[in-house]
């Protein structure tokens, strides 16, 4: 049997964190079995979901991305609007789209909450990686 692809969405405004999501989801999924996608921030998250979804070839999609306050507009509006996009994209696609789309209340740019909001979403990472693997696993059981 084939091994199932995934694919891994991540928005590039704060990379430094949000990479550390795709560090989890390799830590419980083989890399070799991870096609990793950029896009430049959250909003385009729920599209590019969609569009790999779409394309036939990944058994889950999981998109991370960290909206903070920038002070221009009320980043509930953002990370609303994202999450809600991604659960349309897998509904819309009948392939599961995970989010690590994380927003925190407080964030200042400081070491000691870099190294939070990074350590978290390693965890948010791996969370994501288990449950790729048994979504995809669960709906194969389902088909069988």
């Amino acid at each position: 049997m084939a091994h199932t692809r995934y694919a891994f969405i991540k928005a590039n405004w704060h990379s430094e964190i949000v990479d550390q999501a795709l560090e989890g989801f390799l830590q419980v999924v083989p890399a070799d079995q991870v096609d990793v996608f950029d896009v430049p921030g959250a909003f385009e998250l729920p599209l590019m979901a969609r569009d790999l979804a779409r394309s036939g070839r990944y058994g889950a999609v999981a998109a991370a991305a960290f909206v903070v306050d920038g002070g221009i507009y009320r980043h509930e509006f953002v990370a609303q609007a994202v999450v809600n996009g991604l659960m349309q994209a897998g509904l819309e696609t009948d392939v599961p789209v995970l989010s690590v789309s994380l927003t925190p209340h407080q964030y200042q740019e400081t070491g000691h909450h870099r190294a939070i909001y990074c350590a978290h979403f390693i965890q948010k990472g791996r969370e994501a990686g288990e449950a790729a693997l048994a979504v995809t696993k669960l709906r194969r059981d389902l088909a069988a």
